[in-house]
């Protein structure tokens, strides 16, 4: 029986949750400036390499000069020509913050998966969201005659978010009174089998389609522009803020349900309010531009080798490292075999194949042992 004085304790947990987290969260969960200010600039430079790079040579200083014309009350003469400039705000300006929206979503997505499985494995698509996505997508091209324009990225994102639910509803009613994280990872595989089945019988209804279908499925963000960036930008936004509003959460879930229950903490309740926003911007991230993987793996494990495991510092630094390494990947996508180009999601897996590997094996020993 407890005593007194530990009910006591536990009512003002209870009154106060999170008031006086244990000290080995909190020692974890700084932010430092330093490695804020080092993954900006990084951002920065990428972002600024991926508005410079390209068959027209465009030159730093008018391009820089040009990005603060655009600022409100600041007028500078950038030196640029009409075609020059239309080559910048339309096509490059556009596709590098496209990049740098798909690699956020997918590398933030990724580490509060991980946070709410507790696996560093944990994949953005691994509840269905890829698969819903190519059903709607595919369907969209097969269907609807001639150019289908911006059909494609609702219907991904549409076909996205329905993967998901669907994943969660089989998972939520087949987990009760079991394990809940394991049985919506199995509904996952199960719903994302089911739906690539679905997609592979409607890309035989009309053959022909393959090469658009199968350049959708591969990733990429050349087709980027300013509306297709206003469609998902809100979504973005609200998963983005109530992603990092919960990286305290996470630290607390990771210690285990029973300790997070005794600071007052639903478990059920932010996992569930982790997964929707997890799943909202993988399905923004999708909708635009494909389905490009590895993303949401590589980053947040390498941010956790750098600095620290806590999600208060996990997740802002995956969200700023995954949209400079896009960045990155999208530059090597465009220039290796000058003048075509790579399918984006080639590029991401050169990448994360091995590192996935790596990454296995560690977790592998860290179970051993």
């Amino acid at each position: 029986m407890p005593t007194t004085a530990e009910r006591q304790t536990t009512r003002r947990r209870a009154r106060r949750p999170f008031a006086r987290p244990r000290p080995d969260l909190e020692g974890r969960a700084r932010l430092r400036p330093l490695a804020l200010v080092v993954t900006t600039v990084i951002f920065a430079a990428t972002l600024l390499a991926g508005m410079l790079v390209g068959s027209a040579d465009l030159p730093v200083d008018g391009v820089l000069k040009a990005l603060a014309d655009r600022i409100p009350f600041v007028h500078v003469d950038s030196g640029l020509g009409v075609i020059d400039e239309n080559v910048l705000f339309e096509l490059r300006v556009p596709r590098a913050l496209m990049a740098a929206l798909v690699g956020g979503m997918l590398a933030i997505a990724g580490a509060g998966y991980q946070g709410v499985f507790r696996n560093p494995l944990a994949d953005p698509y691994l509840l269905g969201a890829a698969a819903g996505a190519g059903v709607g997508a595919t369907m969209v091209i097969v269907l609807v005659p001639g150019d289908p324009g911006y059909g494609v990225p609702l219907a991904a994102f549409v076909g996205a978010v329905c993967g998901v639910a669907l994943a969660y509803a089989l998972g939520n009613t087949a987990g009760r009174g079991g394990d809940g994280t394991a049985t919506l990872v199995l509904a996952g595989v199960a719903v994302s089998s089911f739906l690539a089945a679905v997609q592979t019988f409607v890309q035989q209804l009309k053959a022909e389609e393959l090469q658009r279908i199968f350049t959708w499925i591969l990733g990429g963000v050349g087709s980027a522009d300013w509306h297709q960036l206003g469609l998902v930008a809100p979504y973005a936004l609200v998963s983005t803020i109530v992603l990092l509003a919960h990286g305290r959460l996470l630290d607390v879930l990771s210690v285990g349900d029973e300790e997070a229950a005794s600071l007052g903490l639903s478990a059920a309740r932010v996992r569930l309010t982790v997964l929707v926003a997890a799943s909202l911007a993988t399905a923004c991230a999708v909708a635009i531009s494909g389905l490009i993987g590895f993303v949401g793996i590589v980053v947040p494990h390498v941010v956790r080798r750098l600095a620290g495991g806590s999600y208060r510092i996990v997740l802002p630094l995956s969200l700023l490292g995954g949209a400079a390494f896009l960045e990155v990947a999208d530059l090597v996508a465009r220039t290796v075999i000058e003048p075509g180009e790579l399918p984006l999601g080639v590029v991401t897996a050169f990448v994360g194949g091995p590192f996935f590997v790596i990454v296995l094996r560690a977790v592998r020993r860290r179970v051993d042992t």
